[in-house]
């Protein structure tokens, strides 16, 4: 199947946002995702390296603001 590849990591940025949570003064969120788009969230500098035994992953400043955005685009009513 084709699909576009840009799109699918922004849906699975703004999921991200659903699942985050503060740990100290850092933005983290649940990693259950499709492993090349985490890969590629962390290429992009989204998020940290999803390569870890830790079942969450650090967001970006910049990341978490774009996962909000996201979220609030795909979802908010």
């Amino acid at each position: 199947m084709n699909y576009n590849i840009e799109k699918v990591d922004e849906v699975v940025l703004a999921l991200l946002y659903l699942t985050s949570f503060s740990e100290s003064e850092h933005k983290r969120t649940w990693k259950g995702h499709d492993w090349d788009v985490l890969n590629r969230l962390h290429e992009k500098g989204f998020i940290g390296d999803p390569k870890s035994k830790s079942k969450s992953v650090a967001f970006s400043d910049e990341g978490f603001e774009k996962s909000r955005n996201l979220f609030k685009k795909y979802f908010e009513l």
